[in-house]
């Protein structure tokens, strides 16, 4: 077998004498898709911060694709996450002067790899959204801008993509529909997904669950 993705032999993390997180081990070969569930202040957004390299634990380590994150300083951790990682926020944060393709577009040129418009345009029709390349932000509907957020973390074809409660503002139809795209282009990209949430409706809908309680 191939070495994992991500690779979390333990983990704790703390402010001061405050312990924010602790959990075991968690590995993920490409292709996983985990979802970590857990109530408000059991430290999912810490896990999801540190799996990104934008925290350092306090114990144990991050491995992201045979990469130590701890190993590297924090530009080289910048570029690291830039090309490796895909990334979708609570608060999607498209830039509202520039069309949805333009945010795939300047997504692809941060990462470091060239641009591709065609290869943009291919993953805005995979998500049923192509009629929107030229539309900004402002005029999506919040599920059409999911999808354009979900699009912006796979343009680059990142080995692990991390989304960070993905339907907490979403209705029934259309929380399904996003996990079973970010599920459905995960597998197509041949990355690992880690989904983080306190929304019990993802339950089942993924190949992995971890549950975090409140250290």
């Amino acid at each position: 077998m191939s070495a994992p993705v991500l690779d979390i032999p333990s983990l704790e993390f703390a402010y001061g004498e405050h312990v924010v997180l602790r959990m075991g081990d968690l590995a993920l070969q490409a292709g996983d898709a985990c979802a970590v569930l857990g109530p408000s202040g059991c430290g999912k957004t810490t896990l999801l911060h540190l799996v990104a390299g934008l925290l350092r634990p306090t114990q144990g380590s991050v491995t992201v694709c045979g990469q130590r994150l701890a190993d590297l300083d924090h530009a080289a951790c910048d570029r690291f996450r830039g090309r490796h990682l895909g990334i979708i926020f609570q608060r999607l944060h498209l830039l509202p002067a520039l069309s949805v393709l333009d945010n795939l577009l300047l997504a692809q040129h941060l990462a470091r790899v060239p641009r591709d418009a065609n290869a943009a345009r291919v993953l805005l029709t995979e998500l049923g959204i192509e009629a929107l390349a030229r539309a900004k932000p402002s005029m999506l509907s919040q599920g059409q801008a999911q999808r354009v957020a979900i699009a912006r973390a796979l343009v680059h074809r990142p080995r692990l993509l991390l989304a960070d409660e993905p339907t907490s503002s979403l209705d029934e139809a259309n929380a399904q529909r996003a996990i079973e795209l970010l599920r459905a282009q995960a597998a197509s990209a041949g990355a690992a997904l880690l989904v983080v949430t306190h929304d019990q409706r993802i339950r089942g809908q993924l190949g992995r669950e971890l549950t975090l309680a409140p250290p």
